[in-house]
């Protein structure tokens, strides 16, 4: 992508860049996620056996929570755009608090969901979309490092709250277990970003007149709504592909422990994917990038359906999903800026991963129902690499105004 900003400017702004953001976001990335996400499909089980709800009723609960995040993200990324992320960031930690507490004394089912649904508004104003809002104004016009820096925090929050609260779990209560987390979110999510997020927001970059361009304009357009459906349609065929990875390998002969390494490497190598994607950036353009990462990840989709063993090549088609997960991961959080600019990224990005989220909250569900009907779960994964394949021929339509 060609840059528009003169490079003594850059300089400038890499000195005014706030120093307490980039630890603060990486510090509430890890807890917000690893709490309010990570916390349930741990604690899920000792749920449904201590009150009798069906795991059904409670995973919808909490993919309800995901959908209402991808729709109030849209109002969020608007409100961040013109006001910055303080105020949206500390409300988002108070009511992310507030709903766990919520859940974890949930009477019944009703206000169990009901908790689910407030953390759904939190999950909107704490996790990824309005920190890469925050980050990509403040390091304009060059965010990719602070973007790597926190998604890599970030992609440690299972490693770190998944063990805790399990360790929890083992000597008190869900209900009480997830009432201490809540303490614990509220002590490092609340100062942080009402302390930390106070820097000045800097004014809108005025975008070059050949991007210049209405938010609402750009989201009419054919490249945005074919960028949108091609990272929709990856997004499902990721999440679901990571979700049926275990059950995959347990058809196939595999203990449930080989099965939880593998998914485990393969967050391992998330993390290493990150790390590569400031010099992919660097070397390609966003078009060629976006339709890239989308193939590999129907390739992998692809090797792991026909290939049965051995373990040891299992578990590297596993760490390498993960590599190209992980750098989708940051091909989203760029994509906005790499075709038009952080006029209105906030809007824009928060309209971009709507859709996106909704198909992640769904995938989980989608994939384990069509995996019999399919004849298994490697049938299953061959369906998901096609869908692959297609999102990655989609992205190629979105390709008229991106600039390399």
């Amino acid at each position: 992508m060609t840059r528009h900003w003169p490079a003594a400017a850059a300089a400038r702004d890499r000195h005014r860049h706030p120093r307490a953001v980039l630890p603060a976001l990486c510090a509430t990335q890890i807890t917000s996620w690893g709490i309010v996400y990570y916390a349930f499909p741990v604690l899920n089980p000792q749920i449904t056996a201590a009150t009798g709800w069906s795991a059904g009723a409670t995973t919808a609960a909490f993919s309800a929570a995901l959908l209402v995040s991808a729709l109030a993200g849209i109002r969020v990324g608007r409100i961040i755009d013109h006001r910055g992320p303080r105020t949206v960031m500390t409300a988002g930690s108070v009511l992310g608090v507030l709903s766990i507490l919520v859940v974890a004394l949930a009477p019944g089912l009703a206000v169990f969901t009901t908790g689910w649904l407030l953390a759904g508004l939190a999950m909107s104003a704490t996790f990824y979309q309005p920190a890469f809002a925050a980050l990509t104004r403040w390091w304009a016009p060059d965010p990719i490092r602070a973007l790597t820096v926190v998604t890599l925090a970030g992609g440690l929050a299972s490693t770190v709250f998944a063990p805790l609260t399990a360790a929890l779990a083992d000597h008190m209560s869900w209900r009480a277990t997830y009432a201490v987390l809540a303490l614990v979110l509220a002590a490092v999510t609340i100062p942080a970003h009402a302390l930390a997020l106070n820097a000045p927001w800097p004014q809108a970059p005025t975008a070059p007149a050949h991007l210049g361009l209405g938010a609402r304009t750009v989201a009419r357009s054919r490249p945005f709504r074919m960028l949108a459906a091609s990272l929709t349609l990856s997004s499902f065929a990721v999440s679901a592909a990571v979700i049926a990875l275990v059950p995959l390998l347990i058809q196939r002969g595999y203990t449930t422990t080989e099965a939880a390494w593998a998914l485990g490497l393969g967050g391992a190598g998330q993390t290493l994917g990150r790390t590569l994607y400031a010099p992919l950036a660097r070397h390609t353009s966003p078009t060629a990038r976006t339709v890239t990462l989308i193939a590999l990840g129907g390739a992998t989709a692809a090797a792991l359906a026909l290939t049965p063993g051995p373990y040891a090549l299992v578990v590297a088609l596993s760490l390498t999903a993960g590599t190209v997960r992980g750098n989708l991961t940051l091909l989203q959080a760029t994509a906005v800026t790499d075709r038009w600019g952080t006029t209105h990224y906030g809007r824009l990005s928060g309209l971009l991963a709507a859709p996106t989220t909704t198909a992640s909250a769904l995938a989980p569900f989608a994939g384990a129902a069509l995996a019999l009907p399919l004849g298994g779960y490697p049938h299953l994964f061959l369906a998901l690499a096609l869908t692959s394949t297609v999102a990655s021929l989609t992205a190629l339509r979105s390709a008229s105004t991106s600039r390399k």
